[in-house]
């Protein structure tokens, strides 16, 4: 579809007060923690681009309502250094700079969004370097807090809290597999062969430059063989959530010219566990 076809379909450009008024349409209200995905390039033409977006979210969402996003760090380390030459492993364990909330970039596979919120004046980032979420707004702090180094997706992390607080997860424009609220229902779920990763990756402690290791589910090749339940090509993520829509959940819309979802965090979470142990068997 091409820049017309989109401005068509979305009857013209799509001003702050336009995405306003469509997210309020959604059910997106005043005080909600929203963690939200989007694809720019769905939406239409944006007036103003990021900062349109993020700014029509605050303004229904409110001086009491939070924003996240999920970050991660866009020059991390390759997980397969610890394969290299020696000589190589000892130049980047000797130069490579420690991962810094504040400086370092989101992942750039993760689109615009992430990045232009973690820098907002304001904004909170957590302190993993390779799961790192970023908030903005009432509930930012407590959000992002202590997030664990080890099992970043499970008890204790910002995923956690977001379902704690009565949080909300919104689609603009992205596809269901976006969804990483799901690889916390995968580190909940009791199902075999549970897949994880260990790798390691340069923080600051105590205003040191250190080595650390990490442990995680493996939320980029997936926690779990799924081939038993979902048909190749289809992303689990994506079967876990049409399921989800199919029985009833969520909320669905049109945000300029995008199709949009709106889910209940915790609705999420535990319609995902479930999923998971009844089709991989406990």
């Amino acid at each position: 579809m091409d820049e017309t076809e989109l401005l068509e379909r979305a009857g013209g450009p799509v001003t702050r007060r336009r995405m306003a008024r469509d997210l309020t349409a959604l059910g997106l209200a005043d005080g909600d923690i929203v963690m939200f995905h989007t694809q720019m390039s769905a939406i239409g033409y944006v007036a103003g681009g990021p900062p349109t977006v993020i700014g029509a979210l605050g303004d229904v969402v409110g001086e009491r309502g939070c924003l996240m996003v999920t970050c991660g760090w866009n020059d991390a380390p390759p997980y397969g250094f610890t394969d290299w030459p020696p000589a190589w492993q000892e130049l980047l364990r000797a130069e490579h700079p420690a991962y810094d909330p504040v400086r370092s970039e989101a992942d750039h596979a993760n689109g615009r969004l992430p990045e232009a919120l973690r820098r907002y004046p304001g904004a909170v980032r957590s302190r993993h370097p390779d799961a790192s979420f970023a908030a903005l707004g009432a509930a930012s702090a407590a959000l992002m807090a202590d997030h664990p180094w080890d099992g970043p997706h499970g008890p204790g992390s910002p995923l956690a809290r977001l379902v704690a607080m009565g949080g909300r997860v919104l689609l603009l424009g992205a596809p269901l597999e976006s969804l990483t609220i799901l690889h916390h229902a995968e580190a909940l779920a009791d199902a075999p062969g549970k897949r994880f990763v260990a790798y390691e990756q340069p923080i600051t402690l105590d205003g040191e430059r250190v080595w650390r290791g990490f442990h995680d589910i493996d939320s980029e090749n997936g926690a779990f063989d799924y081939s038993s339940a979902v048909p190749e090509g289809q992303d689990p993520f994506d079967a876990i959530a049409r399921d989800l829509v199919a029985a009833g959940a969520g909320r669905s819309g049109m945000v300029g010219a995008a199709e949009s979802h709106l889910f209940e965090a915790g609705e999420l979470v535990d319609f995902g566990v479930a999923w998971i142990e009844e089709r991989l068997g406990r």
